[in-house]
């Protein structure tokens, strides 16, 4: 297996720039996945790790190899599709070998790793189906599959669970990241879904716009992000933002009815900064009167609250045990000033210390 390394990477079409010099560093048998919204870049910059989209300008490599110009099939990668892609008028073992019969392989050497990738994948029951017969996890467990059989350096995953219900893409990414596990393969994976995102991922490398806004391990990103944006995006409800104003090292926060006292620098004195609060650091104060239930949506063990104040801002609250808000009351909001995020509102970069 081999590690990818991109240097000062970019991608133009024509006089636009949608990929911005990347620089990257993927380890050997890391789980790395490219996450953001839609069209930020991340399945271009897969497709050029691929082959299927030329480099403009950069450097791409796998292991030890500059493989920037070579052909897809010279790079040592397998690419599972959103498509599964599979012949509809061949068995699973029929689809799962085709690319090593094609290729010329020994017949004894495409059952052995037929039967290999089979054992994996847990579809030995499944061998004789055609894929008509199939459920869509099952398909995209035969295409994963395919890949597999190949036995190649880097395998290459382009949002694979977007056309599964939620229930199999619950099933498929434990699937993922049990494979991942067995055969220790370096893995690039996109999506638009931070919660695969959070559970699959080694490292995370968050996209915006072309350009990466933060690289890290799934915990160091929702608990110290960079930025407002990394902040926003990682994290299931995502954070809440409000308006405050800094004075003699405190944020006063008017959406809250309440200031937080030395947790500022002087140098912010007088300038506008937004506060982030995570749902599950939040409290209901039931005594208070500062904001409006909307709504409760409750998920047995844990509920979201989501909140409006007199200016109309929205707060979501996370909240557990058995007494639950009661939309159209009136509360309060609390919380512990060492659990808030402070960034700078112009420049949206976090403020620190």
């Amino acid at each position: 297996m081999s590690g990818v390394t991109l240097k000062n990477v970019v991608k133009k079409y024509g006089d636009v720039q949608v990929i911005h010099g990347i620089d990257l560093q993927v380890e050997d048998g890391e789980f790395c996945v490219f996450v953001g919204p839609s069209g930020c870049g991340k399945s271009t910059l897969l497709r050029m790790v691929a082959g299927l989209e030329e480099t403009t300008a950069g450097q791409i490599g796998i292991g030890a190899r500059d493989v920037t110009t070579l052909d897809p099939s010279q790079r040592g990668i397998a690419m599972v599709f959103q498509t599964y892609a599979l012949y509809p008028h061949m068995t699973v073992r029929e689809n799962m070998g085709f690319g090593l019969k094609m290729n010329g392989h020994p017949k004894a050497e495409i059952v052995e790793k037929v039967a290999e990738a089979t054992r994996i994948l847990k579809l030995e029951d499944y061998l004789d189906r055609k894929p008509a017969a199939l459920s869509g996890g099952q398909r995209q467990r035969v295409s994963i599959g395919r890949a597999i059989v190949r036995g190649p350096e880097v395998f290459l995953f382009d949002e694979p669970l977007s056309n599964l219900d939620a229930e199999l893409r619950v099933e498929m990414r434990v699937e993922i990241a049990r494979l991942h596990k067995e055969i220790g393969a370096t893995m690039i994976y996109v999506t638009h879904d931070q919660v695969e995102a959070m559970t699959l991922a080694d490292k995370i490398v968050v996209l915006r716009k072309g350009v990466i806004e933060q690289v890290g391990a799934p915990m160091d990103l929702y608990r110290d992000p960079d930025n407002k944006f990394v902040a926003g995006f990682i994290g299931s409800p995502a954070m809440n933002f409000l308006d405050g104003v800094a004075n003699n090292g405190a944020v006063s926060v008017p959406g809250m009815k309440t200031s937080f006292e030395g947790v500022i620098a002087p140098a912010y004195d007088g300038k506008k900064v937004t506060v982030g609060m995570r749902a599950e650091h939040l409290m209901v104060d039931p005594k208070g009167d500062t904001h409006t239930v909307e709504m409760t949506e409750s998920l047995g063990g844990v509920s979201f609250v989501y909140l409006t104040g007199e200016t109309g801002e929205r707060i979501v609250i996370e909240e557990r045990g058995d007494e639950r808000s009661k939309a159209g009351s009136r509360v309060g909001v609390t919380i512990d000033k060492n659990r808030i995020y402070l960034f700078d509102t112009k420049t949206e970069y976090r403020i620190r210390g």
